[in-house]
């Protein structure tokens, strides 16, 4: 800093440097306990506020993981296991209807049900893929592309018929499965599969639709080589018998030269699809590369035999309020 002052010979003017006084930092502002953030009417001041203390909490978790690293270290082979976070996964609610692999009960339903023909090697999948009336572009395209991703399958438009007129034509010309995709302003929201000639048929709601071209860093498009099928936690007899429904989709042998996955996931009763391509970098190491399209499926009823509307028997219907009541129980 500096001073300015009057020269006493000549009436001048002299710059004098002066020391800088010594100010005192603020103290540390201590809140009591049941203060709030909220409570601070200023709104940057109140940002300000919850970053700093966002920000103690980073540094005091992190300084607790590095104590419990060290002591786990000094420790050796006696210290304590790791502990496992909770999650909702983890603390999931047992379901009297989880599938033991070896139960005969399973074993013998699986063997005499509407699929048993399929894994018995009776029969090969062919698919229809059709729309709701008069469906818009995206949805056209998001048809298509489900072609490509299933073996065998063709996509006709609907042409105002009723599904119960379809079936018996479907039936009549070998088809196994029917799928139809519905919308809803102009964006695909449902879909309607029906394993034919049997049943069972199943409505599922739709969201997330990604085609390819709205996917960053895809690769090229599929071939036309059978993929392999990878079906994960389906747990329950429901969650068993959809994860049966997606895999009479695609034949029995995939074609492991065109190295393409179908991942059908299954995470808190929603059913994440997606295809990949797996590949070689080197002799260890291995990548995957996504093809597209991809989207969600939430299970809304599943109906014994084909599509009936009127006088269909449901086996399992989603009732929304019964179903939410605890978040850590689950169906599939």
């Amino acid at each position: 800093k500096y001073k300015l002052s009057t020269c006493s010979v000549g009436g001048g003017i002299m710059i004098e440097k002066t020391e800088p006084e010594h100010v005192d930092a603020p103290a540390e502002l201590s809140f009591p306990p049941t203060f709030s953030v909220s409570e601070i009417k200023n709104k940057q001041r109140r940002h300000l506020m919850f970053m700093k203390l966002k920000q103690e909490k980073r540094k005091l978790k992190v300084a607790l993981k590095k104590k419990k690293k060290k002591e786990r270290d000094a420790l050796g082979d006696k210290a304590p296991p790791k502990e496992v976070p909770k999650t909702i996964e983890n603390q999931r609610v047992y379901d009297e209807t989880t599938v033991n692999p070896e139960d005969e009960e399973v074993a013998f339903d699986e063997g005499t049900d509407e699929f048993s023909a399929y894994f018995n090697r009776l029969t090969n999948p062919k698919v229809l893929i059709t729309t709701c009336d008069r469906p818009r572009g995206r949805t056209v395209r998001f048809c298509n592309q489900l072609a490509t991703v299933i073996p065998d399958a063709h996509v006709y438009y609907r042409r105002g018929l009723a599904l119960k007129k379809v079936i018996p034509q479907c039936i009549a010309r070998g088809f196994t499965y029917l799928m139809v995709i519905n919308e809803d302003r102009k964006v695909p929201n449902g879909m309607v599969l029906c394993h034919l000639p049997d049943g069972p048929t199943a409505h599922f709601k739709v969201s997330s639709v990604r085609l390819r071209k709205e996917m960053k860093r895809r690769g090229k498009d599929p071939t036309e080589h059978s993929p392999e099928v990878i079906l994960n936690n389906f747990t329950t007899r429901l969650g068993h018998s959809m994860g049966r429904l997606f895999a009479a989709l695609f034949p029995h042998d995939p074609q492991f030269v065109g190295r393409q996955v179908a991942t059908f996931h299954n995470q808190r009763d929603f059913i994440f699809f997606r295809f990949h391509r797996y590949i070689f970098k080197n002799e260890k190491r291995v990548g995957i590369q996504e093809l597209g399209p991809r989207f969600t499926l939430k299970l809304r009823s599943l109906q014994k035999g084909t599509f009936d509307s009127k006088f269909g028997e449901y086996e399992w219907v989603l009732k929304r309020h019964e179903n939410d009541v605890c978040r850590r129980r689950f169906n599939l």
